[in-house]
């Protein structure tokens, strides 16, 4: 135990330091965007605290180490209702073999429906679209006693009317157990990469994100606390304004059935500037439905006035 307490203290230090180079900062203009938003109605409703979880296909999107936790061949499927006309949605398969390791495949896309064209003296007739999408295939093994990594390699596309640009990217994270104490420490840097090609001769980067985060069972109790620290990678006025976004959640488990699930993302109540449209900006609550072939997931998210962003995802087992 020790040894794997070293090597995940090492890798989260790391991570940290990576974090305060300016070459490494991320600022919100990334046309890239939408990958940080395609994630499960159970992630959502705990608030985006997911990168220790274990048992969950989808939380390879927050942690690619977790895949191998989940030992059913599995497909998964989630839809996202944003504002507007604005839909995205994922599907991914994963599977587990013990003498090769853990394996997914998974695609997500975002459609921004129709535009009006128009130029600086108004509309000029027709209409055009723009979309997203990344093709992710993931991998992960155990790396010590109940130390498990796990990395994805992402092809990006965004289009833009005629314009459009593509991007490699790489996951790439680590996941402690320890089943004695009901504790799994995580952690992950998400979307590391570069354009291959650019939508108007101008580079842009890649909404990198580094994460940190913890769950615990507690005794007694069928209640699953989890909490990280997210976009540590953010450009801020200092070091410690990285750690004002994080998150937290609460799933509480009524039997083998059903689950309730809160959550908390102080991130999006950060970014949500105006008290006058704060109200409930940043948080989240959810249910889930458990059988013996398929996960049923719901969640509504707040961004305040603006936005009320509605998940619906569904887990079958092969």
């Amino acid at each position: 135990m020790k040894n794997s307490m070293k090597k995940i203290f090492f890798a989260v230090l790391v991570l940290i330091i990576i974090a305060q180079f300016p070459a490494f900062a991320q600022t919100s203009g990334s046309p890239f965007q939408f990958l940080r938003f395609n994630e499960s109605a159970r992630a959502a409703a705990l608030g985006g605290a997911f990168v220790a979880m274990p048992d969950d296909p989808a939380a390879l999107f927050f942690n690619p180490a977790s895949l191998w936790t989940v030992e059913e061949e599995m497909v998964t499927t989630t839809y996202l209702k944003h504002v507007l006309d604005i839909n995205s949605g994922l599907v991914s398969y994963s599977n587990h073999k013990e003498n090769f390791g853990a394996y997914a495949a998974a695609v997500t896309y975002t459609n921004y429906g129709g535009f009006k064209r128009a130029d600086r003296n108004g509309p000029i007739g027709g209409t055009f679209g723009a979309n997203d999408m990344s093709l992710n295939i993931s991998y992960a093994n155990e790396l010590d006693s109940n130390l498990f990594y796990g990395v994805t390699t992402k092809f990006i596309f965004s289009g833009l009317e005629n314009f459009n640009s593509t991007a490699l990217a790489l996951d790439a994270g680590l996941l402690y157990q320890m089943p004695k104490i009901r504790t799994n420490i995580g952690a992950s840097i998400l979307h590391a990469g570069a354009q291959l090609s650019k939508f108007d001769n101008v580079r842009e980067r890649l909404p990198l994100d580094i994460r940190i985060g913890a769950n615990h069972r507690l005794r007694g109790l069928p209640l699953l606390l989890n909490f990280s620290f997210h976009h540590l990678a953010d450009q801020t006025d200092n070091f410690f304004q990285r750690f004002e976004s994080f998150s937290l959640g609460g799933e509480f488990s009524f039997g083998k059935s059903i689950q309730a699930r809160i959550g908390y993302d102080n991130g999006v109540r950060r970014a949500t500037t105006e008290s006058s449209s704060r109200k409930l900006a940043g948080l989240s609550a959810g249910v889930g439905i458990i059988t013996n072939f398929a996960n049923i997931d719901y969640s509504v998210s707040s961004f305040g006035a603006p936005a009320t962003l509605h998940r619906l995802s569904l887990g079958i087992t092969l």
